[in-house]
Protein backbone atom coordinates (compact mmCIF):
# COMPACT_ATOMS: atom_id res chain seq x y z
CA UNK A 1 0.00 0.00 0.00
CA UNK A 2 1.33 3.55 -0.53
CA UNK A 3 3.40 2.55 -3.63
CA UNK A 4 2.78 2.46 -7.33
CA UNK A 5 3.14 -1.23 -7.69
CA UNK A 6 4.22 -3.30 -11.27
CA UNK A 7 2.02 -5.73 -12.63
CA UNK A 8 3.25 -9.35 -12.85
CA UNK A 9 3.02 -12.27 -14.33
CA UNK A 10 4.25 -16.03 -13.77
CA UNK A 11 4.73 -17.34 -10.03
CA UNK A 12 7.28 -16.17 -7.57
CA UNK A 13 6.57 -19.45 -5.10
CA UNK A 14 7.90 -20.03 -1.64
CA UNK A 15 8.13 -23.75 -0.70
CA UNK A 16 7.76 -25.21 3.10
CA UNK A 17 7.77 -28.82 4.23
CA UNK A 18 5.64 -30.37 7.04
CA UNK A 19 6.11 -32.16 9.93
CA UNK A 20 4.14 -35.34 11.12
CA UNK A 21 4.68 -36.56 14.81
CA UNK A 22 3.07 -38.85 17.58
CA UNK A 23 3.01 -41.58 14.58
CA UNK A 24 2.20 -45.71 15.42
CA UNK A 25 5.00 -47.75 13.48
CA UNK A 26 2.45 -49.19 11.45
CA UNK A 27 1.57 -45.44 10.34
CA UNK A 28 5.48 -44.12 9.89
CA UNK A 29 6.22 -47.38 8.01
CA UNK A 30 3.10 -47.09 5.23
CA UNK A 31 4.13 -43.44 4.63
CA UNK A 32 7.60 -44.09 4.39
CA UNK A 33 6.77 -47.03 1.61
CA UNK A 34 3.67 -45.34 0.02
CA UNK A 35 5.12 -41.73 0.19
CA UNK A 36 7.92 -39.28 -0.44
CA UNK A 37 8.19 -38.87 3.44
CA UNK A 38 11.48 -38.81 5.14
CA UNK A 39 11.61 -40.08 8.71
CA UNK A 40 13.75 -38.65 11.01
CA UNK A 41 14.66 -38.63 14.74
CA UNK A 42 12.37 -36.54 16.65
CA UNK A 43 15.24 -34.98 18.11
CA UNK A 44 15.74 -33.10 14.58
CA UNK A 45 12.87 -31.58 14.82
CA UNK A 46 12.21 -30.74 18.56
CA UNK A 47 15.25 -30.05 20.09
CA UNK A 48 16.06 -31.81 23.52
CA UNK A 49 14.70 -29.74 26.57
CA UNK A 50 12.17 -28.03 24.18
CA UNK A 51 8.59 -28.60 24.37
CA UNK A 52 6.52 -28.03 21.19
CA UNK A 53 4.93 -25.07 22.38
CA UNK A 54 8.04 -23.54 23.03
CA UNK A 55 9.72 -24.79 19.41
CA UNK A 56 6.47 -23.29 17.62
CA UNK A 57 6.71 -20.10 19.71
CA UNK A 58 10.62 -19.77 18.03
CA UNK A 59 9.67 -20.82 14.56
CA UNK A 60 6.94 -17.80 15.11
CA UNK A 61 9.30 -15.51 15.68
CA UNK A 62 11.43 -17.03 13.04
CA UNK A 63 9.01 -16.48 10.48
CA UNK A 64 8.39 -12.81 11.99
CA UNK A 65 12.24 -12.53 11.31
CA UNK A 66 12.18 -13.40 7.85
CA UNK A 67 8.98 -11.30 6.96
CA UNK A 68 11.70 -8.18 8.64
CA UNK A 69 14.15 -9.04 6.94
CA UNK A 70 12.76 -9.63 3.31
CA UNK A 71 12.15 -6.18 3.54
CA UNK A 72 14.68 -4.69 4.87
CA UNK A 73 17.42 -6.35 1.99
CA UNK A 74 14.29 -5.76 -0.72
CA UNK A 75 14.31 -1.97 0.29
CA UNK A 76 18.07 -1.55 0.67
CA UNK A 77 18.08 -3.37 -2.77
CA UNK A 78 15.79 -0.80 -4.39
CA UNK A 79 17.31 2.32 -2.65
CA UNK A 80 13.88 2.92 -0.73
CA UNK A 81 14.39 3.87 3.35
CA UNK A 82 13.47 1.47 6.39
CA UNK A 83 11.99 2.76 9.49
CA UNK A 84 11.35 0.05 12.94
CA UNK A 85 7.81 -0.34 14.03
CA UNK A 86 6.61 -2.74 17.16
CA UNK A 87 4.21 -5.17 16.20
CA UNK A 88 3.54 -6.84 19.60
CA UNK A 89 4.44 -5.63 23.58
CA UNK A 90 5.39 -8.83 25.28
CA UNK A 91 3.34 -9.65 28.74
CA UNK A 92 4.69 -8.56 31.76
CA UNK A 93 7.85 -6.89 29.93
CA UNK A 94 9.27 -3.78 30.72
CA UNK A 95 8.17 -2.41 27.68
CA UNK A 96 4.50 -3.13 28.61
CA UNK A 97 2.72 -0.16 29.45
CA UNK A 98 4.71 1.86 27.48
CA UNK A 99 4.94 1.33 24.16
CA UNK A 100 2.92 0.27 22.35
CA UNK A 101 1.79 -2.29 18.56
CA UNK A 102 2.42 0.58 15.42
CA UNK A 103 4.91 2.73 17.46
CA UNK A 104 8.10 3.78 15.37
CA UNK A 105 10.84 3.63 17.24
CA UNK A 106 13.33 5.85 16.23
CA UNK A 107 15.95 6.60 18.79
CA UNK A 108 17.52 4.54 21.57
CA UNK A 109 19.23 6.71 23.92
CA UNK A 110 19.18 9.55 21.61
CA UNK A 111 21.21 7.14 18.73
CA UNK A 112 18.92 6.33 15.54
CA UNK A 113 17.21 3.24 15.37
CA UNK A 114 16.70 2.53 11.73
CA UNK A 115 16.12 -1.42 11.48
CA UNK A 116 15.08 -3.73 13.98
CA UNK A 117 18.81 -5.38 14.25
CA UNK A 118 19.90 -1.72 15.56
CA UNK A 119 17.08 -2.02 18.13
CA UNK A 120 17.90 -5.61 19.30
CA UNK A 121 22.07 -4.63 19.34
CA UNK A 122 21.40 -1.30 21.56
CA UNK A 123 19.37 -3.71 23.44
CA UNK A 124 22.02 -6.66 23.63
CA UNK A 125 24.71 -4.23 24.50
CA UNK A 126 23.15 -3.03 28.18
CA UNK A 127 22.39 -5.37 31.11
CA UNK A 128 19.67 -6.32 32.63
CA UNK A 129 18.67 -3.43 35.13
CA UNK A 130 20.11 -0.90 33.17
CA UNK A 131 17.62 2.47 32.06
CA UNK A 132 17.20 3.32 28.14
CA UNK A 133 15.85 6.17 26.61
CA UNK A 134 13.18 4.92 23.78
CA UNK A 135 11.92 7.73 21.35
CA UNK A 136 8.96 6.64 19.25
CA UNK A 137 6.53 8.05 16.77
CA UNK A 138 3.30 7.62 17.76
CA UNK A 139 0.97 8.57 15.31
CA UNK A 140 2.03 12.34 14.33
CA UNK A 141 3.46 12.78 17.77
CA UNK A 142 7.30 11.77 19.18
CA UNK A 143 7.35 10.69 22.50
CA UNK A 144 10.27 9.64 24.74
CA UNK A 145 9.83 6.93 27.36
CA UNK A 146 12.31 5.74 30.38
CA UNK A 147 12.65 1.82 30.10
CA UNK A 148 14.36 0.00 32.76
CA UNK A 149 15.65 -3.20 31.29
CA UNK A 150 14.71 -6.92 32.58
CA UNK A 151 16.47 -9.90 31.90
CA UNK A 152 15.49 -12.32 28.98
CA UNK A 153 12.92 -15.18 30.04
CA UNK A 154 14.35 -18.72 30.56
CA UNK A 155 11.99 -20.00 27.43
CA UNK A 156 13.54 -17.26 25.05
CA UNK A 157 17.27 -17.90 25.89
CA UNK A 158 19.53 -20.38 24.17
CA UNK A 159 20.07 -23.57 25.54
CA UNK A 160 23.92 -21.89 26.70
CA UNK A 161 22.70 -18.54 27.42
CA UNK A 162 22.57 -16.54 30.79
CA UNK A 163 20.89 -13.60 31.42
CA UNK A 164 20.68 -10.86 28.77
CA UNK A 165 18.79 -7.52 28.87
CA UNK A 166 14.95 -7.45 27.81
CA UNK A 167 13.04 -4.84 26.26
CA UNK A 168 10.18 -7.17 25.50
CA UNK A 169 8.95 -6.09 22.10
CA UNK A 170 8.69 -7.64 18.75
CA UNK A 171 9.58 -5.56 15.72
CA UNK A 172 9.57 -5.80 12.05
CA UNK A 173 11.11 -3.45 9.39
CA UNK A 174 8.38 -1.48 7.15
CA UNK A 175 9.40 1.25 4.07
CA UNK A 176 9.47 4.45 4.91
CA UNK A 177 6.47 7.03 4.88
CA UNK A 178 3.24 5.73 3.78
CA UNK A 179 4.72 2.38 1.96
CA UNK A 180 3.06 -0.94 3.96
CA UNK A 181 4.35 -4.41 2.96
CA UNK A 182 2.03 -6.86 3.63
CA UNK A 183 2.64 -10.98 3.54
CA UNK A 184 -0.24 -12.94 3.11
CA UNK A 185 0.99 -15.99 4.47
CA UNK A 186 -0.36 -17.74 7.78
CA UNK A 187 0.22 -21.38 9.19
CA UNK A 188 3.74 -21.28 8.37
CA UNK A 189 6.86 -20.89 10.63
CA UNK A 190 10.52 -20.64 10.60
CA UNK A 191 12.66 -18.45 8.76
CA UNK A 192 12.81 -20.01 5.16
CA UNK A 193 10.31 -18.53 2.89
CA UNK A 194 12.68 -14.82 3.37
CA UNK A 195 14.40 -14.98 0.24
CA UNK A 196 11.09 -15.38 -1.64
CA UNK A 197 9.53 -12.85 -0.13
CA UNK A 198 12.26 -10.74 -0.76
CA UNK A 199 12.17 -11.51 -4.45
CA UNK A 200 7.90 -11.13 -4.28
CA UNK A 201 8.78 -7.54 -3.25
CA UNK A 202 11.67 -6.66 -5.36
CA UNK A 203 9.35 -7.43 -8.15
CA UNK A 204 6.32 -5.46 -7.24
CA UNK A 205 8.19 -2.48 -6.85
CA UNK A 206 10.44 -2.41 -9.72
CA UNK A 207 9.99 -2.08 -13.40
CA UNK A 208 9.24 -5.37 -15.77
CA UNK A 209 9.40 -8.46 -13.97
CA UNK A 210 11.64 -10.74 -12.72
CA UNK A 211 9.59 -14.02 -13.57
CA UNK A 212 9.56 -13.06 -17.53
CA UNK A 213 6.01 -14.89 -16.95
CA UNK A 214 7.57 -18.28 -16.07
CA UNK A 215 7.12 -20.13 -12.73
CA UNK A 216 9.39 -20.06 -10.48
CA UNK A 217 10.11 -21.19 -7.13
CA UNK A 218 12.62 -21.26 -4.55
CA UNK A 219 13.88 -21.10 -0.71
CA UNK A 220 16.56 -19.38 1.27
CA UNK A 221 16.55 -17.50 4.43
CA UNK A 222 17.73 -13.84 3.85
CA UNK A 223 19.06 -11.29 6.40
CA UNK A 224 18.98 -7.25 6.23
CA UNK A 225 22.10 -7.25 4.28
CA UNK A 226 20.60 -9.56 1.48
CA UNK A 227 22.53 -12.73 2.00
CA UNK A 228 20.97 -15.96 1.50
CA UNK A 229 21.34 -18.68 3.83
CA UNK A 230 20.96 -22.76 3.70
CA UNK A 231 17.79 -24.81 4.56
CA UNK A 232 16.42 -27.55 5.31
CA UNK A 233 14.13 -30.33 3.30
CA UNK A 234 15.61 -28.93 0.07
CA UNK A 235 15.25 -32.22 -2.04
CA UNK A 236 11.64 -32.41 -0.68
CA UNK A 237 11.03 -28.43 -1.72
CA UNK A 238 12.18 -29.07 -5.01
CA UNK A 239 10.19 -32.54 -5.81
CA UNK A 240 7.03 -30.43 -4.59
CA UNK A 241 7.62 -27.16 -6.93
CA UNK A 242 8.54 -29.74 -9.89
CA UNK A 243 4.91 -31.39 -9.31
CA UNK A 244 3.24 -28.21 -9.02
CA UNK A 245 4.80 -26.83 -12.18
CA UNK A 246 7.62 -24.81 -11.48
CA UNK A 247 10.40 -24.78 -14.44
CA UNK A 248 13.07 -23.06 -11.98
CA UNK A 249 14.17 -23.28 -8.89
CA UNK A 250 16.10 -21.11 -6.71
CA UNK A 251 18.79 -23.24 -4.15
CA UNK A 252 20.69 -21.35 -1.16
CA UNK A 253 24.18 -22.21 -2.56
CA UNK A 254 25.05 -24.11 0.20
CA UNK A 255 22.20 -25.98 -0.26
CA UNK A 256 23.21 -27.09 -3.91
CA UNK A 257 25.44 -30.15 -3.49
CA UNK A 258 22.22 -31.78 -1.86
CA UNK A 259 20.03 -30.83 -4.50
CA UNK A 260 21.64 -31.50 -7.38
CA UNK A 261 22.00 -34.66 -5.96
CA UNK A 262 18.02 -35.97 -6.44
CA UNK A 263 17.24 -33.36 -9.29
CA UNK A 264 14.01 -34.00 -10.74
CA UNK A 265 13.99 -33.80 -14.53
CA UNK A 266 12.76 -30.94 -16.21
CA UNK A 267 13.48 -28.23 -13.67
CA UNK A 268 16.72 -25.68 -13.35
CA UNK A 269 18.09 -25.18 -10.22
CA UNK A 270 19.95 -21.68 -10.13
CA UNK A 271 22.86 -20.89 -7.28
CA UNK A 272 21.96 -17.96 -5.12
CA UNK A 273 24.37 -16.34 -2.48
CA UNK A 274 22.25 -13.44 -2.03
CA UNK A 275 19.44 -11.33 -3.55
CA UNK A 276 21.57 -9.51 -5.91
CA UNK A 277 22.30 -13.17 -7.16
CA UNK A 278 18.91 -14.14 -7.63
CA UNK A 279 17.57 -11.47 -9.40
CA UNK A 280 20.77 -11.36 -11.72
CA UNK A 281 20.36 -14.39 -12.66
CA UNK A 282 16.78 -14.74 -12.73
CA UNK A 283 16.92 -12.10 -15.20
CA UNK A 284 19.34 -14.23 -16.94
CA UNK A 285 17.53 -17.28 -17.30
CA UNK A 286 14.33 -15.33 -18.16
CA UNK A 287 16.28 -13.50 -20.85
CA UNK A 288 17.99 -16.44 -22.82
CA UNK A 289 21.22 -15.75 -20.79
CA UNK A 290 23.60 -17.86 -18.57
CA UNK A 291 22.97 -17.97 -14.74
CA UNK A 292 25.00 -19.59 -12.16
CA UNK A 293 23.69 -22.93 -12.05
CA UNK A 294 23.44 -25.54 -8.82
CA UNK A 295 26.71 -28.38 -9.37
CA UNK A 296 27.28 -31.55 -7.34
Amino acid sequence: DGADVDETSGNLNMTTVAVRTNMTLVQALGRWLTTDDTLVPIEQVLPSGKSREEVQKQNAAAFAASESNATISAMNYLGKPVETMVVEVSEDSPAEGVLRPNDIVTHIDGEEITVPGDLAKKVQDKEPGDEVTVTVQRQTRTEEFEVELGETPKELRGANDGAKAFLGVTSVAQPAGNVKVRYNLTDIGGPSAGLMFSMAVVDKLSPGELTGGKFVAGTGTIDAKGTVGPIGGITHKIAAAKDAGAEVFLVPSKNCAEAVHDKPEGITLIDVESLDDAVDDLKAYTSGGSPSLCEG
